[in-house]
C-alpha cells in the first residue's frame, strides 16, 4: 500500500489521515514517486528516485533517448512493471517528461513536470 501523492502533496481521506492508493492507482503513484524524486537524495536508500532533473542539461536531442534509460533505472526493481517507451519535451519554464509503463498486459502512462 502507498500513500496517494496529487501534485507532490499527500492527499488527506477526510478522517485526519492520509489517503492511500488502491492497485492500479498505487502503482501509478509509486512510479510518480520514484520517476520525480532526486536519485541520491534519500541517505539510506540511495538508489530510490531518478536523474530525470538532469535532462535539462542536456541537448534537446537527447532528451529521449535519456529519459528513456533514466526512466528504466529509477523503475528498475518495481516487479511487474516495464518501461516501454519515454520521452521529453519543453512545456513553457519546464520539461514534460512521458514515461510508458507496462502492467500485465496494459499500457499506463505516467508523466511529471521538471521545473526550471
Amino acid at each position: 500500500m502507498s500513500l496517494k501523492l496529487v501534485d507532490r502533496d499527500y492527499v488527506p481521506d477526510g478522517n485526519g489521515g492520509v489517503a492511500s492508493g488502491r492497485g492500479g492507482e498505487e502503482l501509478l503513484d509509486e512510479a510518480l514517486f520514484r520517476l520525480a524524486a532526486r536519485r541520491g537524495s534519500f541517505p539510506f536508500l540511495p538508489e530510490l528516485g531518478s536523474r530525470m532533473h538532469l535532462l535539462r542539461r542536456e541537448r534537446p536531442s537527447e532528451w529521449n533517448t535519456l529519459a528513456l534509460q533514466y526512466a528504466v533505472e529509477a523503475l528498475e526493481d518495481m516487479e511487474g512493471v516495464r518501461v516501454t517507451a519515454a520521452s521529453a519535451r519543453r512545456d513553457g519554464d519546464g520539461l514534460l517528461v512521458t514515461v510508458a509503463l507496462l502492467r500485465e498486459g496494459a499500457s499506463l502512462p505516467v508523466e511529471i513536470r521538471l521545473e526550471e
